[in-house]
């Protein structure tokens, strides 16, 4: 009987060892799976971003900014000179920086068109997108504000709806192509800035701007409130230009920067005293350059 017990005592220490090791063992492993000895974890590869701060080709669709109009010669397009396209030194266009200059020169494309508003966007989208490129550029919303009177500037609404369908024209064809856009300018600093030259006021007695360049010189109530509702109408338009820019995953805004920048007489083509100098449309192509190479988007 004592040895039957002792017998018996073994075993049971022998099968309580063998489940601790086996506890131990899936312990190492990880649950019940098994491990092959000398194997190593393998780190899961990063994810690609979505927005590729280096592409090889851009198109530009907008309005007479991205023309360079009267940036080199009166009353003319001066597209070399363009922010986003150009291939003046002076400027150093976005397209420059991003694809060199031979690079620019080939896989580059201007759609813009003077005196564009943004229900003719849809139209330039639709260009832009045969040459497939990889970036497109987005500047409108200045003629929208810049009409005859306040009541004629477009809607809000209307506003909304155009750039929403230049968008979705794009996604219709290239649902990867990135989008960079321009907030529109601060039309009240042009005037701010301007009104002191003589030259710009008559200049602007042609009709540039009417809306927010009008009678310059009044300061009385009735030219106060009509420069604040276009200067409210342009903070309307960039907060669209945000909305509709933040639901698109490839789509950058600038975040104000084009607004925000404190331009100065320098940046003003001494033609209208409206539209950027090569100084001013560097200082956009600077700004573009910086949100595209960006490693996180702005807000």
């Amino acid at each position: 009987m004592r040895n039957r017990s002792h017998r018996s005592r073994a075993v049971l220490a022998f099968a309580a060892a063998t489940a601790l090791l086996g506890i131990a063992a899936c312990d190492a492993t990880g649950g019940n799976s098994s491990a092959p000895s000398g194997t190593r974890t393998r780190p899961s590869p990063k994810p690609t971003p979505v927005w590729d701060r280096s592409p090889e080709s851009m198109a530009a669709v907008g309005d007479s900014i991205t023309r360079g109009f009267d940036a080199c010669s009166v009353l003319s397009d001066c597209p070399e000179v363009s922010w986003a396209t150009g291939s003046d030194p002076q400027v150093n266009s976005l397209a420059v920086r991003l694809l060199g200059t031979t690079g620019a020169a080939e896989r580059s494309w201007n759609y813009a068109v003077t005196g564009a508003r943004m229900a003719d966007l849809p139209g330039q989208m639709a260009q832009a997108a045969t040459r497939k490129p990889e970036l497109v550029t987005v500047m409108a919303g200045a003629n929208d504000a810049c009409r005859s009177s306040t009541s004629a500037m477009t809607s809000v609404t209307d506003f909304r709806t155009a750039f929403q369908d230049a968008m979705d024209t794009l996604r219709g064809t290239l649902p990867k192509a990135q989008v960079y856009v321009s907030s529109v300018p601060d039309l009240k600093r042009l005037w701010s800035e301007g009104r002191g030259n003589p030259l710009g006021k008559q200049v602007w007695k042609l009709g540039i701007c009417p809306s927010m360049l009008g009678d310059a010189d009044s300061l009385d109530s009735a030219a106060t409130l009509r420069r604040g509702k276009v200067q409210n109408r342009v903070e309307e338009y960039n907060q669209v230009l945000r909305e509709v820019c933040a639901k698109d995953r490839r789509c950058r805004f600038d975040g104000g920067a084009v607004f925000d920048y404190r331009f100065g007489t320098d940046q003003l083509s001494h033609w209208d005293w409206f539209h950027p100098s090569k100084n001013g449309q560097a200082r956009l192509a600077e700004i573009a350059y910086r949100t595209v190479t960006a490693r996180k988007s702005v807000t």
